[in-house]
């Protein structure tokens, strides 16, 4: 049975600490709440960590997030020998901000590096050290210094970033708007989360 999770950081990516309740703990000790501000797995980017603080004070100390059965359902693993939570448990999440807000970085420079490089994305992985994206490029045209130097003018210009709603009607008729060649954002739901950089 897959659970739902409402997904808190769709609304507020800066959300460090958010209230739950404990709705299942799976057979591999995997912990899922109502609602969580931990970001799952994805698109080449890990997952979040940090602590479950527990009524009493005492942590449970949260090593990934994944998702389940479905991009919905939420499961935060705890580190080998922590505790396990009762269902309908509150506590309070609380991500690793500083290891979080890198990957925003990492993520969002990734995004930039598909404008610079306006190719269909083949692949991606986003850490919090370095970070790759691999492009079909149609030639050798490309080369790291240039590339390197028109991302940093992007960079240094400080565009803002925001998110905002479409709904799957507005993402078909924009086919622009998916750069990868492979995998398409989830539809279905009637709506689909950009991020936008820019005005």
């Amino acid at each position: 049975m897959a659970y739902d999770t409402t997904i808190l950081f769709r609304d507020d990516s800066y959300l460090k600490e958010a209230n739950a309740t404990v709705i299942a703990v799976n057979d591999r000790g995997g912990i899922l709440t109502d609602q969580t501000n931990f970001y799952a797995t994805s698109g080449g980017q890990p997952g979040d960590t940090g602590v479950f603080v527990r009524s009493d004070g005492s942590t449970i100390v949260i090593a990934a997030t994944v998702t389940g059965e479905t991009k919905e359902e939420v499961i935060h693993v705890p580190a080998s020998d922590q505790p396990v939570p009762d269902i309908g448990e509150k506590l309070l999440l609380r991500i690793d901000w500083e290891r979080r807000y890198k990957l925003m970085r990492m993520h969002a420079a990734c995004h930039l590096l598909s404008v610079v490089c306006p190719y269909p994305i083949t692949g991606a992985a986003v850490s919090e050290e370095d970070s790759r994206v691999d492009f079909d490029l149609p030639d050798a045209g490309v080369t790291k210094e240039s590339a390197t130097a028109k991302l940093m003018e992007l960079v240094n210009a400080n565009h803002p970033i925001f998110t905002r709603w479409i709904t799957d009607e507005e993402l078909a008729g924009n086919p622009g708007l998916i750069k990868s060649k492979n995998v398409r954002p989830p539809t279905g739901t009637g709506r689909i989360r950009l991020v936008c950089i820019g005005e």
